[in-house]
């Protein structure tokens, strides 16, 4: 057992750094709703407000983000190893800027009308924040590993899922999209949505590596 892992047992854990991940978490979660919110709408002044409160929570993520990267500077003791706590702050921090990027893509290119893949995305962005969320609350108590492992295991396979959305979204653009600047203004969208779920999966790939050193 580390030196590290000894003082864990010592530690209010609870005070500092894993509230402020969970505030990153429940962001996302909102985030991502918003954005399926915005997905959704028909109404092209209703998307602009969406947009606009996505881009306050992102906001607000990077105020957590910095918040997070204060509590390292100032606590010579920390729940577990110091590049694992930022890297999980920068990765949660860019499932954050990923969202409000496809969002802005989306207002800035006045996308009138979501395609049915940028829908089925909007819903896989839901679903993986969901899951980064499970596993941060659960973070707090390494006992409960299996559920912070389902949550990655599932985190992954809506990756995989959005992976081939994306894929094959933009396989039918060059196949049957004829207006070259809106195959580009979809295709960014989309890239911007599947980015979204790749740094979802960056965050459960640092999750892991958490659990292995704590284990």
């Amino acid at each position: 057992m580390s030196l590290n892992s000894i003082f864990q047992y010592f530690v209010p854990k609870d005070k500092k750094f894993f509230p402020l991940f969970e505030q990153a978490g429940s962001n996302l979660i909102e985030m991502s709703k918003l954005l399926k919110e915005a997905v959704n709408a028909s109404d092209a002044e209703k998307r602009k407000e969406i947009v606009r409160k996505i881009e306050d929570l992102e906001h607000k993520g990077d105020n957590i983000t910095h918040q997070i990267h204060l509590e390292l500077g100032k606590n010579f003791i920390t729940p577990f190893d110091r590049e694992d706590i930022h890297a999980l702050a920068s990765s949660l921090d860019d499932v954050a800027d990923f969202i409000n990027g496809a969002s802005n893509k989306m207002d800035l290119y006045k996308v009138q009308k979501a395609t049915e893949p940028m829908i089925e995305m909007a819903d896989l962005i839901v679903e993986a924040t969901d899951h980064v969320a499970k596993a941060i609350f659960e973070l707090k108590d390494l006992k409960n590993i299996r559920n912070i492992t389902d949550s990655c295991v599932r985190i992954n396979s809506v990756e995989n899922k959005a992976d081939y959305i994306f894929d094959k979204a933009v396989a039918d653009l060059f196949e049957f999209e004829k207006d070259a600047i809106t195959l580009i203004k979809h295709k960014e969208v989309l890239s911007a949505m599947e980015d979204a779920t790749d740094k979802c999966e960056d965050v459960a790939n640092v999750l892991e590596s958490i659990l292995v050193k704590n284990a």
